[in-house]
């Protein structure tokens, strides 16, 4: 079943174009990666999914809805967990997520409840009541995962959700992320770490300047072109990843 259908979805900033007549389909219950170079407009399309950037040619449908017409009822159907931390730092992770749920006009009786409950599920039960500047790096990307699906979202989208975080805190969050899959929520994924794409995603979308280059499971794409995801990566765009990052600070 397809759940997120793009055609010939376009996006212009004045005269730049940060998204190129590109078509793909999402299916439900898969973990679905775009990658590529800072430019490349990934940032854009997941903007286009939570509705903040509506496209200037072509359309998407969500859950048989079109972002234009159904923007609300969308927004309260999916889970954003932003590359950025924008956790309120005044508050502790508890009434982080407690605030969080009246956007969702979840009642306070039921979002204590599922706060209790997610920071158990992260693994944040003892600090619970911690305010959040005493938290690791590790922990508060923990609770940016736990805030995101503190409304049960059908599809939970991850904007680089590993970065900066020490290996053995990001294998956690992998851990949380094949769980959350194997629960049927719709996973949509950007990151930069070619392992992270490898692990989770079932689908890949590698993206240059505004275009899909192609779309295909990690292990075909390795298995034609040779190496890891990391060198057909580098293959299809000629780029490295980290060096394009430090060149540009402009994502799209």
């Amino acid at each position: 079943m397809v759940i997120i259908k793009a055609r010939k979805l376009t996006k212009y900033f004045g005269q730049i174009c940060a998204v190129d007549n590109v078509d793909f389909d999402i299916e439900k219950g898969v973990c679905f990666g775009f990658l590529g170079p800072n430019g490349a407009g990934k940032t854009t399309i997941m903007r286009m999914f939570y509705c903040i950037v509506a496209p200037t040619a072509g359309h998407i449908e969500i859950m048989g809805m079109d972002i234009k017409r159904h923007a609300s009822k969308i927004k309260s159907k999916i889970g954003v967990m932003p590359q950025d931390n924008n956790l309120d730092l005044e508050l502790s992770a508890f009434k982080n997520l407690i605030v969080y749920g009246r956007y969702f006009e979840i009642p306070y009786k039921i979002s204590k409840r599922l706060a209790y409950d997610l920071l158990d599920y992260v693994g944040l039960t003892e600090k619970a009541h911690e305010n959040i500047r005493n938290l690791s790096g590790g922990m508060q990307r923990a609770l940016l995962l736990a805030r995101a699906i503190i409304n049960s979202p059908e599809i939970l989208i991850l904007d680089e959700p590993t970065t900066g975080l020490d290996p053995h805190s990001r294998h956690n969050v992998w851990h949380k992320l094949k769980d959350l899959k194997e629960k049927d929520t719709t996973l949509i994924l950007t990151t930069h770490y070619m392992e992270e794409a490898e692990k989770l995603c079932d689908k890949v979308a590698i993206m240059d300047r505004g275009k899909i280059i192609i779309i295909d499971t990690p292990k075909h794409l390795m298995e034609t072109y040779g190496g890891n995801l990391e060198d057909v990566y580098l293959k299809l765009t000629g780029k490295k990843l980290k060096g394009e990052e430090n060149n540009n600070n402009n994502e799209y």
